[in-house]
């Protein structure tokens, strides 16, 4: 069982359950997904991008990402219908938590002049999403053998009912929030 599980089931589900009086411990929230995608525009014109994205992906996710496909034709960006532009990892339970303690104690801490994450990105039903600008933020990344900078979007989804529970509980795992 990761480290971040095991706080999230001896620490922060009793102490959220004693804060907001849940009358049951099924009610309190959880993480059911993190998903992670990486956009890859130049993918249209050279393939090698894309396998160098899915390369990082799978080393910083420890999961084989899912190649993500264009649904409509665009003319202005060359870009066709079926055509290969991202990639996408769906991480739960054991990777999904290993994922989100190295993001929280050993990536973020190594961005530059990093103040915290924005508290302003939840969607109104409990999620949460964070954009990172850079790969080489997560120490798997080897920078040498990086060809281009890609940054990467980070969805985590809770079954929080409201915006105000799900920052307690992210808050409670460690997600470092601006004061």
């Amino acid at each position: 069982m990761s480290r971040l599980r095991d706080k999230y089931l001896n620490e922060v589900r009793p102490k959220l359950m004693k804060d907001n009086q849940y009358g049951s411990i099924m009610e309190v929230p959880k993480l059911t997904k993190i998903t992670v995608n990486m956009g890859v525009g130049e993918a249209t014109q050279n393939a090698k991008a894309l396998e160098a994205a899915v390369q990082d992906m799978t080393q910083i996710t420890g999961q084989k990402p899912m190649v993500t496909r264009a649904r409509k034709s665009i003319s202005n960006f060359k870009l066709r219908e079926g055509n290969a532009i991202g990639c996408a990892v769906t991480l739960r339970r054991d990777r999904m938590y290993e994922f989100l303690d190295r993001l929280v104690s050993v990536a973020m801490p190594r961005i530059r002049d990093f103040r915290g994450v924005s508290e302003k990105s939840f969607d109104g039903r409990g999620n949460y999403s964070l954009g990172l600008k850079e790969q080489l933020i997560f120490p798997e990344i080897d920078y040498d053998k990086i060809d281009k900078i890609r940054g990467m979007t980070v969805s985590i989804t809770t079954t929080a009912r409201t915006d105000d529970e799900a920052r307690q509980l992210l808050a409670e795992l460690g997600m470092p929030f601006r004061k």
